[in-house]
């Protein structure tokens, strides 16, 4: 069973090595590595063609102009010839190297249309210090309307269910991810596994979570991918989830 990794670069010179170090260093061989970068103005495609050797036929990249990271995700996937398919950021990395093998397991039972998992952020200046722990455990398709959604890049699904389903849609600016996560776990039923682990390490930072401004936008966002997916959702609901994550900043500094 292959599996395609996507990784979406731009700029990502400072934090690209220990990306493609932590996909080289996975276990499972039947990995291709999809690398689309929106022409770096740094050095991350040099480093590209040097890592590119080392995955011995596996990897391949592009690297052109496009309209952003889901315009750039969705082209990956187009590129992607594994019959699974997963993200993972330019800034985070596996900090184990059996995830991937922890997901073809998940992915063999044929009850299984997707997996998902947790994922630890922690200070960019000092890698092995969680600031966050983020679990996907309690979630269920029904916490959609709260605002709640398993962490995007730790899911894994068919790549033909983009082909069925649709890719990220790119009338979203912040949350393209959460509405494709509602309209592949809520509206058409993919079947996820949970798999109780943390996936990788992500530094902390990113465009949803930049400003006060950023976040009601990802809220408005949030609300319209409910709502155009079937269930009905509103700010005040939302709002529930900050709770949850004062909780988890409180249970991480425990």
């Amino acid at each position: 069973m292959k599996i395609s990794i996507i990784t979406v670069t731009y700029n990502s010179a400072a934090t690209l090595r220990d990306t493609m170090e932590s996909v080289l260093a996975q276990t499972y061989t039947d990995i291709e590595y999809v690398v689309v970068d929106g022409l770096s103005k740094d050095n991350t495609m040099d480093i590209v063609r040097e890592y590119e050797p080392l995955f011995q036929g596996r990897m391949k990249y592009i690297s052109e102009k496009d309209h952003g990271l889901y315009e750039a995700m969705n082209k990956g996937i187009r590129m992607a010839t594994g019959e699974i398919v997963g993200i993972i950021n330019s800034d985070d990395f596996y900090h184990r190297n059996d995830i991937i093998q922890l997901v073809a397991d998940a992915m063999a039972a044929p009850e299984v249309q997707a997996v998902y998992g947790d994922v630890r952020f922690v200070n960019p200046e000092n890698l092995d210090k969680t600031v966050r722990y983020y679990s996907s455990k309690i979630f269920r398709p029904s916490l959609f309307r709260f605002g709640f959604m398993p962490a995007h890049p730790t899911f894994f699904t068919y790549r033909k269910y983009f082909e069925q389903y649709g890719y990220y849609r790119l009338d979203y600016k912040i949350a393209a991810d959460y509405e494709l996560l509602v309209r592949f776990l809520h509206k058409y039923g993919v079947k996820a596994r949970y798999l109780h682990t943390d996936f990788m390490k992500m530094r902390t930072g990113g465009v949803s979570t930049a400003s006060v401004k950023s976040n009601i936008l990802l809220n408005k966002e949030i609300v319209r991918a409910c709502r155009s997916n079937g269930i009905w959702t509103c700010f005040p609901l939302l709002m529930l989830k900050y709770f949850i994550k004062v909780f988890e900043l409180l249970f991480t500094k425990g």
